[in-house]
């Protein structure tokens, strides 16, 4: 199996302006962004850079989204490995597939995005008969993190931190945690979506309690409703 089997490389650009974050996260990242921008003067004081983040919580706020806007930031190529895909039901097949992509990682100094991070411990969890292997499984994974290279970024990210084995966890320097957006967080993205269009395309319900995935899925929606009505509209008019 090749490497690009496995991995999709993005090729989607995000601006680090572009992105909803939380004020604590984004002073995080802020920081994060800084430290590898000085990489080589943080390291003549021996001054390791953070290069393994954690991004836990609900689904729809932005993890893929900041994976994107970090490796466009950087100005690297960002590899996302989907777990659940890559486990196999031979368990050493999936470890070499590990080890492949983090060795292309490592020499193309990118970032790797690892999303559903928390289907290993899930894995471990279903069938008894398999706990030895998939801990074997866990313990590849752990010795390939320790070895990240510090001009390669890992970013992992789940719904289930609290499924994930705590000594995969504690590897990660930075753990961040997405919520729901709240109604003023809702709004200003609103806001900055629909300066897009025309004002008569802006009269449309918003609604709250949900992610900025699914706020901006029914807005789109309910744009094209109204723009959709007033083609046909139009059109009976014209033919009448």
């Amino acid at each position: 199996m090749h490497v690009l089997d496995v991995i999709i490389n993005e090729k989607e650009k995000v601006n680090w302006s572009d992105i909803s974050l939380d004020p604590a996260n984004k002073q995080v990242l802020d920081q994060l962004m800084k430290e590898f921008r000085y990489i080589d003067e943080l390291k003549k004081y021996n001054l390791p850079v953070d290069n393994k983040i954690m991004l836990h919580g609900s689904s729809g706020c932005g993890k893929t989204t900041t994976a994107k806007a970090i490796a466009s930031t950087l100005d690297k190529n960002l590899y996302i490995l989907n777990l659940s895909t890559i486990v196999s039901s031979k368990i050493g097949e999936t470890a070499n597939n590990l080890k492949m992509v983090f060795d292309k990682v490592a020499r193309d100094h990118a970032v790797l995005f690892l999303d559903e991070f928390d289907h290993i411990g899930k894995t471990r969890g279903e069938d008894d008969r398999d706990v030895g292997e998939m801990r074997r499984l866990v313990n590849t994974l752990i010795q390939l993190i320790d070895y990240f290279p510090p001009k390669a970024l890992l970013v992992a990210a789940t719904n289930h931190l609290e499924m994930i084995d705590h000594a995969l966890v504690r590897r990660f320097q930075l753990r961040l945690q997405y919520n729901l957006p709240s109604v003023h967080e809702l709004n200003a993205y609103y806001d900055k979506l629909l300066t897009a269009f025309p004002p008569h395309l802006q009269e449309v319900e918003r609604l709250y309690g949900i992610s900025y995935a699914e706020a901006k899925d029914h807005l789109y929606t309910s744009i094209k409703s109204i723009l959709i009505n007033d083609l046909e509209s139009k059109a009976v008019i014209a033919n009448v």
